[in-house]
């Protein structure tokens, strides 16, 4: 339902190595770079090379948290995440676990990024599926 997701950042370049750093596990990567009057915007994609989640400067004061959810190919992903989210001295909100509260195989980490957003990496197992 969703074609793309655009947060503010208060250091877009900070940003785009920690979601680089962080992510790489579910392929994600930068997939265009632009200038808008002076300041980056980057579109990160997944393996289907279109940019569907991007970062931009900020231009106000700091909102409300976001919380995106990226998904994860299988629960190894979710797991290297977290040691990449560990090892770049990221807050960590949950360890990976079962949720079963949202489904039983629902399969998750939370972390905060460094503008203080929820961000985690989910893999999804429903009955009969093969990963």
């Amino acid at each position: 339902m969703l074609d793309h997701l655009s947060i503010q950042a208060s250091d877009v370049d900070a940003a785009a190595a920690f979601y680089l750093r962080v992510f790489a596990p579910l392929g994600i990567r930068e997939a265009i770079r632009i200038d808008r009057d002076g300041a980056p915007v980057v579109g990160f994609s997944g393996p289907d090379g279109f940019p569907h989640f991007w970062l931009g400067p900020a231009t106000g004061s700091a909102g409300r948290e976001v919380h995106i959810a990226f998904t994860a190919p299988s629960r190894t992903a979710v797991d290297d995440v977290y040691l990449a989210a560990v090892e770049a001295g990221a807050e960590v909100l949950h360890s990976p676990r079962v949720w079963p509260e949202y489904h039983p195989g629902y399969y998750g980490v939370f972390v905060r990024d460094l503008d203080g957003n929820n961000v985690e990496a989910v893999h999804h197992t429903f009955p009969g599926a093969t990963t």
